[in-house]
């Protein structure tokens, strides 16, 4: 009964000490306010690497959004070969580069949504809610 208890203590020990896997799958979201437009991909690989791309514009005027959304569209397509798959920390909820502190990724596992937060410059962080998809859409904004 004593070694029974010490065996499930150990196990349960180890459990907590282990890293939580993140989700596997892809996920895509925009992001536009006044003057800024982002599209965004997000694609976390079975062995847990993680590919991400977000071309933004910057000082968008009023009457360039139409063009805006399509070059960012066209963009994030073109490069999203090319994106190269890197590890990121994952504590359960938040995704964060290797020894890093800033959130890169949020997950809410009991919704299953996930968010993107992009950092321009001296701007303040940009939350992007993601949406999952089976594969990624010609067109991030949709239809």
């Amino acid at each position: 009964m004593r070694k029974t208890a010490l065996a499930l203590l150990s196990v349960l020990a180890l459990a907590a000490c282990s890293h939580p896997a993140p989700p596997t799958g892809r996920w895509e979201g925009t992001y536009e306010s006044g003057d800024t437009m982002i599209a965004a991909r997000l694609e976390i690989e079975p062995d847990g690497q993680v590919r991400v791309s977000a071309p933004d514009l910057l000082d968008i005027g009023p009457d360039e959004r139409d063009a805006a959304r399509e070059k960012l569209s066209s963009d994030l397509e073109a490069a999203w070969d090319s994106v190269t798959p890197r590890p990121m920390d994952f504590d359960g909820e938040n995704f964060r580069k290797p020894g890093g502190i800033a959130p890169q990724m949020v997950w809410k596992a009991e919704s299953r949504k996930m968010s993107l937060i992009v950092y321009l410059g001296t701007h303040p962080a940009i939350t992007i809610p993601m949406r999952e998809v089976g594969g990624f859409s010609d067109n991030p904004w949709g239809s």
